[in-house]
């Protein structure tokens, strides 16, 4: 089991930019994949974003290629989630996951009962 460690998040007005990192401690990150999502306030934890951690292949929501990136640095053990021109309505805990079995399809990676272990999530908050 790895143990995630999410941070980089904090209070920032409208139209700026963070970049969340999610650290894998304890050993080498050996999963097949490690996801983003977040969970608003009286809402369902929403999928945001995954990455293959060999190939580095991406797989986003439409709604948020625009402005989220995805990206890991596997030397560092480490995967980070980019958002530019931060809206109010991506205030959330953001929370990382890792994935061990093999997904290919968009569903797989967007299901988020098919990860495994979770962080304990880094709060963003928008202000307008």
């Amino acid at each position: 089991q790895v143990q995630l460690i999410e941070s980089g998040g904090g209070l920032v007005q409208a139209g700026g930019s963070l970049r969340l990192s999610c650290a894998a401690s304890g050993h080498t990150f050996s999963g097949h994949a490690m996801g983003w999502f977040r969970q608003a306030p009286g809402k369902e934890r929403e999928f945001v974003a995954a990455i293959t951690w060999i190939g580095g292949n991406t797989h986003l929501p439409d709604s948020m290629k625009a402005r989220f990136t995805i990206s890991r640095d596997s030397t560092k053990n480490t995967g980070y989630l980019q958002i530019n021109f931060l809206e109010p309505e991506d205030t959330a805990v953001y929370y990382c996951a890792a994935k061990d079995r093999p997904s290919y399809s968009y569903a797989e990676f967007s299901d988020i009962n098919s990860y495994d272990d979770w962080g304990q999530g880094t709060q963003v908050t928008v202000s307008s």
